[in-house]
Order: structure tokens, then sequence, then C-alpha cells
């Protein structure tokens, strides 16, 4: 079989090599055409050097095409995997630091509360961007699998406005899974599961053993389990008083509900400092700069390590490769997948993106009706689904009122600021990051000036939230090159995570 698959981000290590080793695992694709394309020529070059490595010692004979010209990378694609975070590192520290002045405490900020919002201000920008090009210059049957966050918010803009056919692609279902099988007692593939909902917003709405559904059971095996106790308190609690699990990790979930992350003196009553993903202030910022720093600093020993084996048995859970293998050879796969609603759970909005079981093959991706989610369930999703709404309006429009009514809906930001604070934190917000923000640009003048003006709100400024950890420096992250190495190489920065350490 030969197709051409662009990858646009492809700098990015953590998602790139791996996707990459999944697909060309799959027998049949040992001849397509790869093209790789990002804005960073440096990060881009290296990723591709080790990934044209991984090909050649694998015995294949596959040259990548790597540019920084994204038109060419786009032209004749059937595949497109955006795995691309707009502003890089430089926003992220905007989206979490200038929120913590005013009190909202995030552990990620890349889906939901005041740094998704403004992350996906960024994002759907330049996905819009992507989405000309890809209609422009790929086939006219292209599909878009979009792994880059805020993924709701990304996947929305590109199926109302960017006029490509996009599935939004996350592995929180699949951590989730191996969670509710180890809290059973059980192994992952004796479990079955139907999730439904919406991004990092997913519940375990069945849960089956042998047939037996074993949903009534999980609240005790959570709360006896010596680890999950500890680490999952947010999700205990939210499972305790919605009758279901979460997907999302401790801390992700923690920022998307106004109950865990409110009070400065409560958050570490709800969190655990074992792993940044359980609840850690800024967590996801702190390993993904240690990250990216120890890429830049061993990439030489990185082309001397083991190259990644294509197999079968090395392939990850991440749904890309499937999907593309199931619709290319008729494989039936069957995975949880971000879409327009249109039905399928009928008591979230039709336009919404939600996430839900999906099955693949050769006549394309069907997604059956799963029908009303639990009422207390769809309550907490369609909160979301508002935000989500208003912050994808004012993205394409260029609003920033709707942008501030975003902020305002938004559950946790809701529940520390006020009106006037919420007001004063988008234009921060918005000034700190004008480069990234071209439709903005009256707003970002206007609220310049108001900045200017003085009479400003006071702010923490030295506020550091209720649990951060310090960045570690490079020769910090000697001490221990194994796992810095796998921090900044895995996709999932939190697949292996420590003893938890309350």
């Amino acid at each position: 079989m030969s197709f051409k698959v662009a990858f646009i981000g492809a700098g990015s290590i953590g998602f790139t090599r791996g996707l990459l080793r999944d697909l060309l695992s799959v027998p049949e694709f040992r001849d397509i055409e790869l093209a790789f394309t990002d804005i960073n020529a440096h990060n881009l070059d290296m990723v591709t050097q080790l990934c044209q490595r991984d090909i050649i010692e694998n015995g294949l004979h596959i040259q990548i095409q790597s540019t920084t010209d994204r038109r060419e990378a786009l032209k004749d694609a059937k595949y497109v995997l955006t795995v691309v975070r707009i502003g890089g590192l430089e926003a992220f520290q905007h989206d979490v630091d200038i929120p913590l002045k005013y009190g909202v405490d995030q552990c990620v900020g890349d889906t939901l509360c005041a740094g998704g919002i403004m992350y996906g201000q960024r994002g759907i920008a330049a996905m819009l961007d992507i989405c000309k090009d890809i209609r422009e210059v790929a086939r006219p049957d292209v599909l878009l699998l979009n792994y880059a966050n805020p993924m709701a918010m990304l996947t929305w803009a590109c199926n109302k406005y960017g006029g490509v056919r996009t599935i939004g692609l996350c592995h929180g279902v699949q951590g989730g899974h191996h969670q509710i099988a180890a809290a059973l007692g059980l192994k992952k593939k004796d479990i079955d599961i139907i999730c439904a909902g919406i991004n990092h917003q997913t519940w375990y709405v069945s849960v089956k053993h042998n047939g037996v559904d074993k949903t009534g059971e999980l609240l005790e095996a959570f709360e006896n389990h010596p680890e999950f106790q500890k680490t999952e308190k947010v999700r205990i609690d939210m499972l305790r008083r919605f009758g279901y699990y979460s997907t999302e990790s401790n801390g992700h979930l923690s920022e998307y509900v106004p109950w865990y992350r409110k009070r400065a003196d409560e958050i570490n009553d709800w969190i655990d400092m074992g792993s940044w993903i359980n609840g850690e202030t800024g967590g996801y910022l702190r390993v993904c700069t240690e990250g990216r720093n120890w890429f830049e600093t061993d990439f030489p020993n990185w082309m001397k390590g083991d190259p990644y084996v294509y197999s079968a048995e090395k392939r990850s859970e991440e749904h890309g490769s499937y999907i593309i293998e199931g619709l290319e050879t008729g494989r039936l796969y069957r995975g949880h997948f971000n879409v327009v609603n249109n039905g399928v759970i009928s008591n979230l909005p039709n336009d919404a993106i939600i996430e839900a079981p999906g099955y693949v093959d050769a006549n394309g991706i069907n997604m059956p009706v799963v029908g009303e989610l639990p009422l207390g369930c769809a309550a907490v999703c369609n909160v979301s689904i508002s935000v989500q709404r208003l912050a994808v309006e004012a993205a394409v429009q260029g609003d920033d009122k709707l942008l501030r009514q975003a902020m305002m809906m938004d559950p946790l930001v809701g529940a520390v600021c006020n009106p006037k604070e919420i007001w004063q934190m988008v234009d921060e917000m918005l000034v700190a990051q004008e480069k990234w923000l071209p439709q903005y640009a009256d707003a970002i003048d206007k609220a310049k000036e108001r900045l200017a003006a003085g009479n400003l709100i006071p702010t923490r400024n030295d506020y550091k939230g209720a649990a951060r950890l310090k960045t570690k420096t490079v020769d910090e992250m000697m001490q221990d090159r194994e796992a810095a190495t796998r921090n900044a190489g895995e996709a999932d920065k939190a697949k292996e995570r420590p003893a938890a350490a309350h």
C-alpha cells in the first residue's frame, strides 16, 4: 500500500516518534510516504534524524520528507496528524502564571480553565490556517487526526469552520481502563468498558467482567486500593457523588470543576505529589519544560541509543495507527473517538464534540448511538460544552467579549474570580500572548490602554500556587538519565507514576 501521511508539529518528540512506530508496525504500511513539518527547523531536524534512523534500523526504505514548508508537506496527503503546541512553552508559561496571580491554580491548563481557553484561542487561529492548506493541496478524501489540545475546541473548529473532516484522539480512556482493571484486581483485557462524554470528562458508564456489570463495585475498589486512594482523591470523590468514574487524571479533573482547587488552603487535601499528574501546580508545564531541555541537551546520546523496534508487541495504545489500518486494510478496530455529536449522546448538544466508542473498518468510522448519559454526568459535561462553544466562537470571530464570557462561565475561574478580576486577567493574557493572537489585534490595543491607565485590581504577583515544584536543571536531571529520557520521549508523560508521596 502507498499513501501519504503528513505530521504537522513533527518537532514534538513525544508524539511524532511513537506514532510513527505505531504506523510502521503495520506490515502493509512499509512503503507509505511520510512528510514531517514544523515551524521550528531545529526541532524538526532533530526529530527527523531520530525517526529516519529508526526507519533504517528496521530495514525500511522510506525517506522522510522533512520541510518547514507546510503546504509542501501536505501536498497529496491522505492522512494528516496534528501534534502541534501553538505558542510552545513560552505561551504555556503565560497560561499557568497569569491566572495564578488571580488565584486560579491549575495543574495542566491545556483543556479548560483559563489556560485551556487561551490555548484554544491560539490553537484555533492556527488550525484554521492549517485546514485552509489541507483543503487546497491535500487529497479530497483527506482525514485529519488531531492530537493537539484543547482537543474538543480544536476539533470543533476544524469540523465547523475548517472544512476538513477531523477526528480528535486522546489516550485518556485507555489510561482509566487500566486503572479500573487494577482496582478490581483484573487484567485490562478482561474488562469491557463503554465510555462516553466529552474529552477529559468521559465517564465509564458500563464496566463489565464476563458480562457482569461491575460499575457499582468501583467506589469500594478505588477507596481500598493502596495507591489510588492517595493519588486519585478527586476522581474518587466524583465517583462517590456522581456514580461513575471519569477518564481524566486527578490533576486534570480537579481544574475542570469548581470544587477542588478554589481555596488555596484546601488544594493539598485533594492532590498527591508523587507525580505531577495527581495535581501539582503547573505540573505539566514543568515536565514539558524539563523534557524539552533534556532532549535539546542529550540529543547526541539519543542518536547513539537503541532504535525503536517496529513490531506489534511494541505498538502503543494510541488510536491513530489503528484507525488508518482499519480504513486501509478493513481490519476492525474499536476505540473511543472525539467527533461531532450528531445524536450519539442524546442529552448533550448535537454540535458539541463528544468522546464515545467507535468502530473502524473499510466502510469508514462508525459511531453507535450511546443514548443518554446519566443526568449528573451530562450536567458536568454541559457546563464545559458551554465554555467550549463560547471559546470556539470567540477565537473564530476574534471577539474578546465572548472570550471573557467563556472565562466567566468556566467552572474554576468562576469559583475563584469575580467579573472585574476576570476582565483584567483576560486583558493581561491577551497582551502577553499578542504574537499568537492575530484575530484579537483591536482588542489587544484596548487592553494595553486599560492596563497602562492604572487603577488596577491588586494581584498576587509572587504567588507560586499551593503545590508548585521547581523545574529541574539539566544537571539535576543527569542524576537519573533514564527517567529524564523517558519523560522527554513519552507522549503520555504520566504513564509510569512513582509511588504516592502524601
